[in-house]
């Protein structure tokens, strides 16, 4: 920070829970002082960044200022934004016996894409994958997953149609693989990127959350038998519901092999292997993503999950450290299921600290007038 700079202002500090109200009385004579100097209002000012940034000129910009094009606005010469990829993971097994978890990080796609260039970059992928009756169907789809969607014959043209159809070939693979227990099951959350686009699948109750700027958005439903929607689309299909559990088995409605409960291959069934996917463009204000299994999310918000990586980012600047520290704090609130958690950064540098300039307190009534209402107070009692 520039030497002299003015630090008297007072702010709050939304990590801290610091709060200072300045109680001037004639706020609009201070903006009429404020607008004689050339500054603005102090309360039009909503939001600001403590931290800021900046970029060196491009070979663009130099060729404007060289032309003297005075038409150019401060927009034009802003550079898209472009993330930068890391990634954190933490498993454990949790209470349960077993660990039927898997996961997948992939910060670079270059060896798997081999020499397809209509990618832009980054090119990264991600996934979650929580097992049920045994590890081969989470095994099975953590090896294979990528595999099917790179080599679909959608891909890339169509992304999402390519992700679709990859669902659907894989659970069918599985039901072929006549050395695996097609009996076992497994829910699949991925996330593939490429540039500013990510594409999100989810199916089954893992949970894809997007930090941006200390808010948590949601970018999955979680696919529960009880979800209003599932159930509809259960009871249609011929199966019930019965206290949480799908056909009184399963406490997911949507998931990869389970093939006991699926029967033949094409057949209408209660239970799909059919992804629900949601496709976002990365902005300077998404932060990180946050991909884990419902072992985390049966024991703490989407927003506080958000909160805890925000302010861990802000003291470290690690993912891999926040992804444990999820897990650590879940552990601690006692969850009965395995634990994976992701976190994915767009940044290489943390989150800014949000800070909120000072309000004002208004008045709706005048000094006179508050005495006046205080002296018959007064005399009434």
């Amino acid at each position: 920070m520039a030497a002299g700079a003015d630090l008297s202002r007072p702010f709050i500090n939304l990590e801290d829970n610091y709060e200072n109200i300045s109680t001037d009385e004639d706020e609009s004579l201070d903006n009429v002082k404020q607008l004689i100097s050339g500054k603005p209002p102090r309360h039009l000012s909503a939001v600001q960044h403590c931290v800021t940034s900046a970029r060196l000129p491009s070979e663009t910009d130099l060729e404007s200022d060289v032309s003297g094009d005075d038409n150019s606005s401060p927009s034009n010469e802003k550079l898209e934004f472009v993330p930068t990829l890391r990634s954190g993971c933490c498993a454990e097994r949790g209470p349960k016996d077993f660990m039927e978890d898997e996961h997948v990080c992939i910060n670079n796609l270059v060896d798997h894409l081999g020499e397809t260039t209509d990618c832009p970059s980054p090119r990264a992928f991600y996934g979650v994958f929580d097992g049920h009756g045994g590890t081969d169907a989470a095994v099975f789809v953590r090896d294979n997953i990528l595999r099917f969607i790179l080599e679909d014959a959608h891909f890339p043209i169509s992304v999402k149609k390519a992700i679709k159809s990859a669902f659907l070939k894989m659970d069918y693979a599985f039901a072929d693989a006549s050395s695996l227990d097609i009996s076992s099951g497994t829910t699949a959350l991925t996330a593939l990127i490429f540039g500013r686009t990510v594409v999100v699948a989810n199916l089954g109750d893992c949970r894809a959350v997007l930090g941006k700027r200390g808010r948590a958005i949601e970018l999955s439903n979680d696919h529960k038998p009880n979800c209003m929607s599932e159930r509809l689309r259960i009871e249609r299909l011929g199966g019930v519901v019965y206290d949480g559990y799908l056909n009184g088995q399963l406490s997911v409605a949507r998931a990869l092999g389970d093939w006991l409960m699926k029967g033949t291959k094409g057949s209408s069934c209660p239970l799909i292997a059919e992804p629900e996917l949601q496709e976002m463009t990365l902005t300077e204000e998404d932060e990180f993503l946050i991909m884990g299994c419902d072992g985390l999310w049966d024991v703490m918000s989407s927003q506080c999950a958000v909160t805890i990586v925000r302010k861990e980012l802000m003291i470290h600047n690690d993912p891999e450290r926040c992804s444990r520290e999820l897990v650590r704090e879940a552990l601690k609130r006692n969850t009965c299921d395995n634990l994976t958690v992701i976190v994915v950064c767009f940044s290489q540098d943390p989150p800014p600290r949000i800070e909120i300039p000072q309000t004002r307190v208004r008045r709706s009534i005048s000094t006179e007038g508050l005495n006046l209402l205080k002296g018959v107070l007064d005399v009434n009692t």
